[in-house]
């Protein structure tokens, strides 16, 4: 006769469950805690990049300003400029400075002039400094092979040079150099014209030479062969609010032309502060750096005159990742020599 017997339950207990589940909760827990911590450092290591990235980007472009800034192919430190008025043109004045430095944010100053303080995006953001670099380097290679003083013609060394009537121009020598809009071009057999009138600003004068005299002949001056033609390039930095509720470093340039272009270069700049390293005409080297308003001229040939300038800049992370829930915040600073003043 078959007997049969019971088999023994088989599964889990509940206590064998609820043990299972604690388990799991506790490895899950440490797994996503693994998980979040390393995205968050993976987030902060980004926004330090970025930070960083940002920094290398506005140190190189300003930085690269700063050294151009003042010079010209020839070395020659006497400009004259015969653009119908050159002084109340920012980005044309080579006279009043071709470096300029403006402290802060002070009510009726050139820089409120190119940029307002304000919150309107764009505009300049208060207590934050600003500076003003001209240059004559914007292209190379244009040589002069020839020019006529009474026809106001330069011929240049190639044809289809790609300067154009209006553009403005620097023309220079061993001996003297010359910022004018030009008033006729042709491609075709590489000449310019520099005659009076012209466009806007248009030019005072036809004649080149130092110094200006707003006369139509003015003072005569011939270029020699193997000078150069140039465009004249200028170059406003400020801090101004961008369209994302930020701060971003801007430029505002003109280059060749007389239309003024303002560029958002990198976006995260929460301040920017210049000190200026200056020398008097002895050559003996101020001992401290100084601020912006304590320079009493800024003008060619003016002493003491600015030789190093040291930019102090502070940038802040796109998002909140610091350890306060703050964002990050890093200042950078750099010293550039200026070459050419």
């Amino acid at each position: 006769m078959k007997k049969n017997f019971a088999r023994p339950s088989q599964g889990f207990s509940l206590v064998e469950l609820m043990i299972a589940l604690v388990l799991g909760l506790v490895i899950m827990g440490g797994v996503i805690s693994i998980f979040v911590a390393n995205r968050q450092a993976f987030r902060v290591s980004e926004n330090v990049a970025h930070i960083q990235e940002n920094a290398r980007v506005a140190f190189e472009l300003l930085a690269r300003d700063l050294r151009e800034a003042g010079g010209n192919p020839c070395g020659t430190r006497q400009i004259a400029n015969i653009l119908n008025n050159s002084a109340n043109l920012w980005w044309a004045n080579w006279a009043a400075g071709s470096v300029r430095g403006f402290e802060n944010s002070a009510a009726g100053d050139l820089a409120t002039a190119i940029a307002p303080v304000g919150a309107a995006t764009g505009n300049r953001v208060a207590t934050t400094d600003a500076i003003l670099l001209i240059n004559g380097t914007a292209i190379e290679g244009l040589n002069i092979s020839s020019h006529d003083p009474v026809a106001a013609q330069f011929k240049l060394n190639i044809n289809n040079s790609g300067i154009n009537v209006g553009d403005v121009i620097v023309a220079c020598d061993a001996y003297s150099a010359a910022i004018f809009q030009v008033t006729n071009a042709n491609q075709a057999n590489g000449t310019i014209v520099h005659n009076a009138g012209g466009g806007v600003p248009g030019n005072c004068s036809k004649g080149l030479g130092f110094p200006t005299i707003c006369t139509p002949n003015g003072t005569g001056k011939t270029f020699e062969n193997g000078g150069f033609i140039v465009r004249l390039s200028s170059a406003f930095w400020y801090i101004g609010n961008n369209d994302r509720g930020g701060r971003s470093l801007f430029r505002t340039s003109v280059s060749g032309t007389a239309i003024p272009q303002t560029d958002e270069i990198v976006e995260g700049v929460q301040d920017m502060q210049f000190e200026y390293l200056t020398r008097d005409n002895a050559g003996v080297l101020a001992p401290n750096y100084v601020l912006a308003n304590t320079i009493a001229s800024w003008a060619q040939g003016a002493f003491p005159r600015v030789t190093a300038v040291r930019m102090t800049i502070t940038f802040v992370s796109n998002e909140a990742v610091g350890t306060d829930r703050q964002v990050l915040s890093r200042r950078f600073i750099d010293v550039v020599d200026l070459r050419n003043l």
